[in-house]
């Protein structure tokens, strides 16, 4: 009888080590996609520079600054790769936003861009993607949360550190947007 609860209490342990095992490898697993639909978003704001140094070059807006940047975003783009990396998806998002930046000045200087329809559609197509992105990084940073979740909860934590051994990812934060709040919490 003694052996009998015995075998029960084991197989009730094994199944729950089981179940824990499965549910850190899920979590992790819900991260790399969640990250793959990032970079996919990334990957097609990748399809937008050539239209952007199209209209450039159409309005013979030899913008050295903006040709700068469509440069550099389009390397950091290329930086991005399959593992991953938020200080490099941080980067991307900066060229964007000094790419747009250095758009906007250049439509001051050339008010005549700024009615053309190719200029309105490729705006409207830049903020498009930039929603999807931002969509992306929230689902994201969703799923990072309940993989560190699921990696530092006892007894999850006691699982992962005896046979996984999965490290604590870091979710994506946006400096630029930190910098614009007083307010700092205390984490």
């Amino acid at each position: 009888m003694d052996s009998i609860v015995v075998l029960v209490i084991l197989g009730v342990v094994i199944a729950g080590i089981v179940l824990l095992y499965n549910n850190i490898i899920g979590k992790h697993n819900a991260v790399e996609r969640a990250w793959a639909s990032v970079l996919t978003q990334e990957r097609q704001k990748n399809k937008i520079i050539p239209h952007v140094e199209k209209l450039v070059n159409e309005h013979k807006l030899h913008e050295s600054s903006v040709l700068t940047k469509i440069t550099e975003l389009r390397s950091a783009l290329a930086e991005l790769s399959a593992g991953i990396d938020t200080d490099k998806l941080a980067a991307a998002e900066r060229q964007t936003s000094e790419l747009i930046k250095g758009l906007q000045v250049t439509v001051e200087a050339y008010p005549e861009l700024k009615a053309s329809d190719v200029y309105m559609k490729l705006m409207a197509e830049i903020s498009e993607q930039q929603q999807q992105i931002g969509a992306a990084i929230r689902i994201f940073n969703a799923n990072v949360e309940d993989f560190n979740n699921a990696i530092e909860m006892f007894p999850g934590s006691l699982v992962n550190g005896l046979l996984i051994r999965k490290k604590r990812i870091q979710s994506f934060t946006d400096s630029e947007a930190q910098a614009g709040f007083e307010y700092q919490p205390n984490l």
